[in-house]
């Protein structure tokens, strides 16, 4: 028996999910790179502030990147681990030098959107093929992108 039966997941299904799993693997991990040019290039009135919340947050990303590709390697498949496929599958795309706080949080905000947007729908996916491990990780991660979108939305008004 393969290890892809043994999880109880049909092929057709994994070979259906997983390119959507890379493409997440690949807008975390641009979101990544983004959130420490942030962290390290913030400069004015909420440095302080902001270069401590970027650096959470980053450190909270590179969680999820490993957990996603660890959730892809369940299902059978590799993940991809070079920044060139990352940037070409990535809708968040590099940042610009900022050093401009709101400008940070503005790009923050969008890069989150992204990513809840994407989570979404492969939790519906998930969902409808009984995947509880990539599905119950979506959940997980909109929860969390969703209330971080909220408070930093509410830093920008």
């Amino acid at each position: 028996m393969s290890q892809l039966l043994s999880i109880g997941l049909s092929n057709e299904y994994i070979q259906e999910v997983s390119p959507k799993l890379q493409v997440i693997l690949s807008e975390y991990s641009v979101f990544y790179q983004n959130l420490r040019g942030l962290h390290w290039n913030i400069q004015g009135e909420k440095f302080f502030e902001l270069h401590e919340k970027f650096e959470e947050l980053y450190n909270e990303v590179q969680i999820k990147i490993d957990e996603i590709a660890e959730r892809l390697l369940t299902l059978g498949v590799n993940p991809t681990h070079r920044f060139t496929d990352y940037i070409k599958q990535s809708s968040i795309g590099e940042t610009p030098m900022i050093t401009n706080g709101i400008e940070g949080v503005k790009h923050l905000v969008h890069g989150l959107g992204i990513l809840i947007a994407l989570q979404r729908e492969v939790l519906g996916l998930a969902g409808d093929h009984d995947d509880e491990g990539t599905g119950a990780m979506m959940s997980d991660n909109i929860r969390e992108h969703e209330k971080l979108a909220w408070m930093y939305n509410a830093f920008l008004s």
